[in-house]
């Protein structure tokens, strides 16, 4: 563990460890938290929940998970192929099914599994059955900036979770530049073999930079290799983009539907955290015979099954969502007040979405500024300062006032004028 130790000690020296904070409770988009560093607390104004719709609080969510553990207790005790399957399940995945308009759908613990339950399942067909046989190898594509849960799984895809070695036929991936379809294309016809299992991979929202994937292109292309697969991963679209908060294919005015008449199989991972007010994850398919061989992946057998509260406060959330599309109205409309708003303040916003990334000149430490913002405005942002371009990274949510969105600009602003005079002093 001496590794360890010196490893740790350089990385905080260097200031690359990030600063924690203790949460206390919270009211709408106050939080009463406790910097672990100095023992101080204060009562914020946060811009950094993926809390997006605001239905962590929701009391109708609130008494749904309190009843889910009156009636199954606070845990299954058990995978869900053994004997921790509960009603709840079925539920919420008729709930979803509905929601993303694909009949089936898988539940798992988080995104991660999920992940890796369809590498498993797809490329590994899951468990060996005697007298059968795949030969056929696997090509994914994967855009360069997705989501860490998709890289990790990647990275496991040659070979079943649980072996070391595999005898499955060979699983290739390639990367392709970010959002770039004519790179995605020229991947495509570079790599592609005749019988090829093609599947391709992309965030739907893209998390440290805020911009969405060009599906309908995406889709054409994809038209020209029949039988492939997209999966999508909406864990910052749904609840977010398209009219009722659908995600992606609503966005661009499309149902999964019309990508299988195109002889493509469209996969779409939901994921709880962020608009459903909850945790874990859910494979969507058309393909009915994909749920069994989801179920029975390493993930779904030697794992826990969603505990009942999780699942009850998840599934009342997608239906406040599809009772209430004016909560993804009031999101919509302050993405756009609020990106307006750092625009007429000269800050580098990109992306289009809710999740806002405000990109910092190479001189100024995110960290000090996120530190600073908090100490003197009461403001809580995230600073991203080691896995992606120096930059802060904001959400917006459909509880945020006005009031609220205006003082936060407003105190970005005194910040930055605050460090560049002083950089400024210094250099003089």
């Amino acid at each position: 563990m001496q590794v360890v130790k010196e490893y740790i000690q350089r990385v905080d020296e260097n200031g690359l460890l990030p600063d924690e904070y203790v949460c206390y409770a919270r009211q709408g988009n106050l939080v009463d938290i406790e910097e672990a560093a100095t023992s101080t607390r204060r009562t914020v104004l946060t811009f950094c929940t993926n809390d997006v719709l605001g239905l962590v609080q929701n009391k109708a969510v609130q008494q749904a998970a309190i009843d889910a553990i009156m009636q199954y207790g606070t845990s299954n005790s058990s995978t869900g192929p053994l004997s921790g399957r509960i009603d709840l399940h079925r539920q919420l995945e008729r709930e979803i099914s509905a929601f993303k308009h694909l009949p089936y759908t898988q539940l798992f613990l988080n995104a991660w599994m999920a992940m890796q339950a369809l590498m498993d399942a797809f490329c590994h067909l899951a468990i060996p059955v005697p007298g059968f046989q795949n030969t056929r190898e696997t090509l994914i594509l994967t855009d360069v900036l997705n989501h860490g849960c998709i890289v990790s799984a990647l990275a496991n895809a040659g070979n079943r979770s649980g072996k070391l070695f595999s005898h499955s036929p060979r699983v290739r991936i390639r990367a392709y530049r970010h959002c770039d379809m004519e790179d995605f294309a020229r991947k495509l016809k570079r790599y592609a073999r005749p019988d090829d299992r093609i599947m391709v991979v992309s965030d739907a929202v893209f998390s440290m930079d805020g911009d969405i994937a060009p599906l309908p292109d995406m889709i054409d292309i994809l038209s020209n290799y029949d039988g492939s697969v997209l999966v999508m991963d909406e864990a910052h679209a749904s609840g977010a983009l398209g009219a009722s908060g659908g995600g992606i294919y609503e966005h661009f005015g499309l149902l999964p539907q019309q990508a299988i008449e195109r002889g493509i199989s469209p996969l779409i991972m939901t994921t709880f955290s962020k608009f459903a007010a909850s945790a874990g994850a859910a494979i969507s398919s058309h393909v009915a015979e994909l749920i069994p061989l989801l179920n029975c992946s390493p993930t779904s057998i030697g794992t826990i099954s969603l505990p009942a509260p999780t699942t009850a406060a998840a599934l009342e959330s997608i239906r406040q969502v599809r009772q209430h599309p004016e909560l993804v109205q009031r999101l919509q409309e302050n993405t756009k007040y609020l990106r307006a708003l750092l625009l007429e303040h000269e800050f580098d916003a990109i992306g289009e979405t809710n999740v806002i990334p405000v990109i910092l000149p190479p001189e100024i430490n995110p960290k000090y500024f996120a530190r600073k913002l908090m100490h003197d405005h009461g403001i809580w942002v995230s600073p991203i300062w080691f896995i992606a371009k120096p930059r802060l990274r904001i959400t917006a949510n459909a509880l945020h006032t006005k009031d609220e969105i205006d003082r936060l600009v407003a105190g970005m602003a005194e910040v930055r004028d605050a460090i560049y005079n002083k950089t400024t002093t210094i250099s003089a």
